[in-house]
């Protein structure tokens, strides 16, 4: 159980005794939830204020990211699943968007399987991880230099790699700690639950799956497969963009996720 004080567009805290959520909240319409990956709120900020002019959006960093406190007993993505259910219920949400990219995707894949209240009404689902497809193995990023990551993340890595030498030292820190917190949420089987696939036939809601054509951590065979579990998934391939198409390709996306957020739920709940 948590409670929380919110505040608009400004960062806002849900405590209890052992859980504290750090959040941003903008805008106002259809609550959109947004889920960072591995790299951080960063790799979601552009995205979230998107969607901000014509949505509200909650935007968490995910416990243990960032220098966030993570509780001992938050060790699985199956864990942060139910805590972001706990906030959506709490707040008395209903007809909610969650977009999630890499581990945040794989976190809203989880959300929907758990969600019996039928919160959730749409997802968006960007270059997720989470499923196991036996013929499209995930990348182990864990085992890559920063240069490997560089060039199975992005479409062009020479434009978007920095070297390490080049990255000041408290970067340098919170890439490693928030490294350290996705070993211990997501290592163990590696980046997916071997039974996710195929509980995804049960999630009814339309699922978007976007994917970068260049991503060489889950492939974009990878994502064709995650969609095609989904009782109704879709997936749009995007030109030009690798694991993160929000950063390469914001517009392209942008205009994907709009679509969606418009085509989805219910305008009645919202005006």
């Amino acid at each position: 159980m948590f409670s929380y004080a919110a505040a608009m567009t400004t960062d806002a805290s849900a405590t209890s005794a052992d859980l504290s959520l750090t959040l941003d909240e903008e805008g106002a319409g259809r609550p959109v939830l947004v889920l960072h990956g591995g790299g951080g709120p960063a790799t979601v900020a552009g995205l979230a204020r998107h969607l901000s002019r014509t949505a509200r959006t909650i935007t968490p960093v995910h416990p243990g990211w960032d220098g966030t406190h993570r509780p001992a007993w938050l060790t699985g993505v199956d864990d942060l699943a139910l805590v972001y259910l706990r906030l959506l219920h709490e707040r008395g949400l209903r007809d909610v968007l969650v977009v999630g990219s890499s581990l945040g995707g794989w976190i809203a894949a989880e959300m929907a399987v758990r969600d019996s209240a039928g919160t959730i009404t749409g997802l968006v689902l960007i270059d997720a991880v989470g499923v196991q497809v036996e013929t499209e193995p995930i990348t182990d990023v864990f085992a890559l230099d920063a240069r490997g990551v560089a060039e199975h993340s992005w479409h062009d890595p020479d434009r978007s790699y920095v070297a390490p030498a080049d990255v000041p030292t408290e970067e340098l820190a919170r890439r490693h700690a928030n490294m350290a917190t996705m070993r211990v949420l997501a290592g163990d089987p590696y980046m997916h639950d071997p039974t996710l696939l195929r509980r995804l036939g049960q999630v009814r809601v339309p699922a978007l799956l976007l994917w970068g054509e260049s991503d060489r951590i889950v492939t974009p065979a990878y994502g064709a497969a995650y969609a095609d579990a989904f009782g109704n998934g879709r997936l749009e391939v995007i030109p030009g963009a690798g694991h993160l198409p929000q950063l390469e390709q914001p517009e392209a996306v942008f205009a994907l996720v709009d679509a969606h957020l418009h085509r989805t739920g219910d305008p009645s709940l919202h005006q």
